[in-house]
């Protein structure tokens, strides 16, 4: 890869990019260090105020900081060159400047984190030359698009590598990414025009999918990622008129691995990728020549030496909103309440919802109270208090009640039905 295409990759010396891309982040680590409040809309002026206007106390703006040192990796550059945002700016201009100054010192590599639930994400480095040499298959995948309408966060590498990225390898300018998150899918699709690259997740698609009389225009493309699109949504959409839709198979840890654009065909690695002999590994040619092994988050079924279909998470994540979420996890803090006995969480059946679910042993409180009465008391009480533990996407959204865990006849956790119980 020439220096000169590196020099195209500079992302952060458009500031409308830049804003968009660090405010993503300061959304994002307002979110999880502070669950339910509502912030505001983007996009964000650059005289927004921090402290006035998103309500962020001294220690929310220490940890924005270190969100900022983590993915611009200023801990890696030299004090004099770092440009760190402090504490002590409250305002967003201040923080976008801050960005700026540390890139052009050092914008080589960018560091995104694991969208899990863990309580501590993990953080994935990339090079943006690898970051860049993947934007050059994406674009041979959508050529002659006019315009990038995000439905995504930019601070997270999907959104990174499609809305940031990918449209300076397009030859398109920041006035061509129109940021139409939190539309209604009607009002989403009076909104497109022809040559649009829609890059969203499967929550998103869904919503086009389901809404009856929601008629997209012609010549638009869609993209899909963070999660598995199911087939019906595949459908769904094109049925509704969008032209074609890509999903895009990823992870925080290896970025884009492959693509298909038919619902129930395989998944076609990128150029750079290849089978490893391990089972649990893909190798990675890099810019440089070099290779690179990247362990797999998922199972991989293989047709052939290029072509795969996932096969399951190692790591028994699910995905709600495009958002990897552990029940497990979730579970866990449940169980810290002082009221819940026994808790149970997994993903709601497909004709439930596309959310969580929770099913509680609840330890015996207000016996005077009717079993009903009782029931929807803990309810209201549970929902509050796991709103300000747990991220949105962590929440279960329907909660059960009964005397002991569902389990099968051989004792293992079964699933329950929501309406059957409590």
């Amino acid at each position: 890869m020439t220096s000169d295409s590196l020099t195209d990759a500079r992302w952060w010396r458009d500031q409308p990019v830049l804003r968009r891309m660090v405010a993503d982040l300061l959304a994002g680590e307002m979110a999880l260090m502070r669950p339910g409040v509502r912030l505001l809309a983007q996009p964000w002026p650059m005289a927004l105020d921090l402290r006035a206007d998103l309500g962020a106390d001294s220690l929310d703006l220490m940890g924005l900081a270190t969100a900022l040192e983590t993915v611009l990796r200023l801990h890696h550059r030299p004090p004099a060159d770092a440009g760190a945002a402090s504490p002590a700016s409250t305002r967003l201009h201040d923080w976008v400047a801050a960005a700026r100054s540390a890139l052009d010192a050092d914008g080589s590599a960018l560091t995104f984190r694991t969208s899990g639930s863990s309580g501590a994400p993990k953080p994935c480095t990339h090079a943006l030359a690898a970051l860049w040499q993947e934007t050059l298959e994406l674009a041979a995948l959508f050529p002659g698009r006019r315009r990038i309408v995000s439905l995504v966060p930019s601070h997270h590498i999907y959104g990174f590598l499609f809305t940031v990225l990918l449209p300076r390898r397009l030859g398109l300018g920041a006035e061509d990414v129109a940021d139409l998150r939190g539309q209604a899918p009607g009002a989403l699709a009076a909104q497109l025009r022809p040559g649009d690259l829609v890059v969203g997740f499967p929550d998103s698609w869904r919503g086009f999918s389901e809404q009856a009389g929601t008629a997209i225009p012609g010549d638009i493309i869609g993209v899909t990622s963070t999660a598995p699109c199911p087939d019906h949504v595949a459908r769904g959409v094109l049925d509704a008129g969008l032209a074609r839709l890509v999903q895009v198979y990823g992870s925080s840890e290896t970025a884009g691995v492959g693509w298909r654009d038919r619902a129930d065909g395989d998944y076609t690695l990128f150029g750079y990728w290849r089978r490893a002999q391990e089972a649990d590994r893909l190798e990675r040619s890099m810019p440089d020549g070099q290779h690179q092994s990247y362990p797999l988050q998922d199972r991989l079924d293989w047709s052939d030496a290029q072509h795969f279909r996932p096969a399951g998470r190692v790591d028994q994540a699910v995905q709600v909103g495009g958002i990897n979420v552990f029940p497990h996890y979730v579970t866990d803090v449940l169980k810290l309440h002082p009221q819940v006995a026994d808790a149970s969480v997994r993903l709601m059946r497909a004709d439930e919802g596309h959310r969580l679910k929770a099913f509680v042993v609840p330890r015996q409180i207000d016996a005077a109270l009717p079993d009903a009465a009782r029931a929807g008391t803990l309810r209201t009480e549970l929902h509050a208090w796991l709103g300000e533990r747990l991220s949105a996407a962590e929440c279960p959204a329907a909660i059960s009640f009964g005397a002991a865990l569902p389990r099968g006849a051989s004792g293992k956790l079964a699933d329950w039905i929501i309406d059957a119980c409590l």
